[in-house]
């Protein structure tokens, strides 16, 4: 739906031409705005994926590899205590500096990152290599000198005007 109708529409909904309902509507449903709800709940449920395979893959390796550390209890309590765990030190109510949960977020955000990089390459690379074949197909019609008129490349006669058409002496038919 063009922005004509959808503008049409909304203004016999609510009968102004330039109302605020009319106006939001219209730009509500424009297909860019829809693209891109679509890619926020797209982007959140891939989000999840990727912290699952953070949180679920790839630091329990990290873990492993550095000495069975666990990133989650990495914290500062800022009021001198000691405490066990993050789960304790919050139990216990105090105001803890979670650098540990940051350095998961940063992995979060540098694989998702690297992943979303990696999509982007792969549809330019796709849209180039598709538009490259687009490029070298040959042209299947080809224009009447007389009438200019869109006809079959291996027409003698023009469809339109009738004139007598001069075979391209480089097309070669196969």
């Amino acid at each position: 739906m063009n922005r004509e109708k959808i503008h049409e529409r909304s203004k016999a909904m609510y009968g102004k031409s330039k109302g605020f309902m009319a106006e939001f509507s219209t730009f509500i449903m424009r297909g860019n705005v829809m693209d891109m709800a679509v890619g926020v709940i797209v982007g959140a449920a891939f989000q999840k994926i990727i912290s699952s395979l953070v949180d679920d893959i790839i630091m329990p390796v990290i873990s492993m590899l550095i000495g069975g550390i666990d990133f989650s209890n990495w914290f500062l309590s800022l009021d001198g205590s000691h405490y066990k765990t993050l789960a304790a030190a919050k139990e216990a109510g105090a105001a803890t500096l979670n650098y540990g949960v940051f350095i998961t977020a940063v992995i979060n955000f540098v694989l998702m990152a690297f992943v979303i990089f990696s999509l982007v390459k792969f549809l330019n690379h796709l849209h180039d290599k598709l538009k490259k074949e687009e490029e070298e197909a040959a042209p299947t019609t080809r224009k009447c000198p007389y009438c200019k008129t869109e006809i079959d490349i291996e027409a003698s006669r023009c469809p339109n005007c009738t004139s007598k058409l001069d075979i391209d002496p480089e097309f070669k038919p196969e």
